[in-house]
């Protein structure tokens, strides 16, 4: 499945890691030379084919207990910033922020609470915490505890430019519950733009530049922590996909997570003034509607109202157009417009295509900010 396309999406129910790990090629040539180096049992390629073959069986293990004292080491490094959060009688997952007592972690896992309890690794004894506030439209959320227990640390957050596929990495948290789990994969892509579902509690939320992931992300996974060998986290796990052709089943091995970046972005601005004050998402300032065509088919997003001063006021836009294509991209539902204006940023310039009156006509737009 296509998760570029696939927009029906579950969230994760309310309820990484190479230190520059010595890849097993290039452990296998150390071993190559050491041994071509200190043994003297014959030149020919019967007697050099003899010895590369045992080097190989001996790089392989060493290779293998590399990467699981990786693994362990980041576990025991990560873990701790990691923690369970109950928001009434649902479940998720969250990260340290800092030494104050912030918490990252998904808008979906908050609802519609203001008070929580947390659990972390090391403290079995639940803390009390308040909601900083919510941002549905990137499904991000800040809480604070009221104290913050001994040992809790703060994670250390990536560069998500440096974010590679094949990449591997760790999804942290509580999923079903059991917290304290820990997954394993690879980055599968990067760059992706999901839609969240609305039902059930889900935001509703369409995110640019997700990092797709293999690691498992099952239920209570949301708001943890998508960890690389390096110990940092580079996303929290936010989506699973669904297969429609499964009656809505989990998709196994698709997941998505907000990329560090745009958590720093979000979060940094709530501790600071308490809510999101400069998004970074673009937008035309219109209220829409998807419309349909004669065969009862989405058509096109008719324009409801326009923001005065907006970017569509400026460009001429008025209430009763349909916007019909963004630059080279089909527009036919409030879906499809927020998948296209996710990539792009305030200031950005783009064409929009729409129809007035039977007419079609084209304007040159300069994006706002939502």
């Amino acid at each position: 499945m296509d998760a570029s396309r696939a927009r029906r999406v579950c969230r994760t129910r309310r309820t990484r890691v190479l230190p520059r790990l010595l890849c097993p090629g290039a452990a296998l040539a150390c071993s190559l030379l050491l041994v071509a180096g200190c043994s003297d049992t014959g030149s020919g390629p019967q007697a050099r084919s003899g010895r590369e073959g045992e080097a190989a069986q001996a790089a392989a293990p060493l290779a293998a207990n590399d990467l699981q004292a990786d693994y362990e080491r980041v576990i025991k490094d990560v873990l701790p910033s990691v923690v369970q959060i109950q928001a009434g009688d649902s479940l998720g997952s969250g990260v340290v922020y800092d030494d104050k007592g912030h918490v990252v972690t998904n808008a979906h896992v908050v609802g519609e609470n203001r008070s929580f309890r947390v659990t972390t690794a090391r403290n079995e004894e639940a803390l009390a915490a308040e909601l900083v506030s919510s941002y549905p439209e990137q499904d991000l959320a800040v809480i604070r505890l009221e104290r913050v227990p001994d040992g809790m640390k703060a994670a250390r957050f990536g560069d998500s430019s440096k974010v590679d596929v094949g990449q591997i990495v760790l999804a942290m948290g509580s999923p079903l519950g059991l917290s304290s789990s820990v997954t394993q994969g690879i980055v599968s892509a990067t760059g992706r733009t999901v839609t969240e579902g609305s039902g059930g509690g889900g935001t509703g939320a369409t995110i640019g530049n997700m990092v797709q992931t293999s690691a498992a992300i099952n239920p209570g996974n949301s708001g943890g922590a998508l960890v690389n060998l390096d110990g940092q986290v580079i996303g929290i796990p936010t989506l699973a996909a669904t297969d429609p052709g499964l009656g809505d089943s989990a998709a196994p091995g698709i997941g998505f997570a907000i990329p560090a970046s745009m958590v720093r972005t979000v979060a940094g601005q709530i501790i600071e003034d308490g809510r999101v004050t400069d998004s970074g998402r673009a937008a035309l300032g219109i209220t829409a509607r998807t419309v349909v065509d004669d065969g009862y088919r989405p058509a096109g997003v008719a324009v409801v109202e326009v923001s005065d001063g907006g970017a569509a006021d400026k460009a001429g836009l008025r209430p009763g157009d349909v916007v019909v294509r963004l630059g080279d991209t089909d527009i036919t539902t409030i879906t499809s417009l927020a998948e296209a204006l996710a990539p792009m940023r305030p200031g950005d310039r783009a064409k929009v295509t729409y129809t007035r009156d039977g007419d079609e006509r084209t304007a040159e737009v300069t994006l706002g900010e939502q």
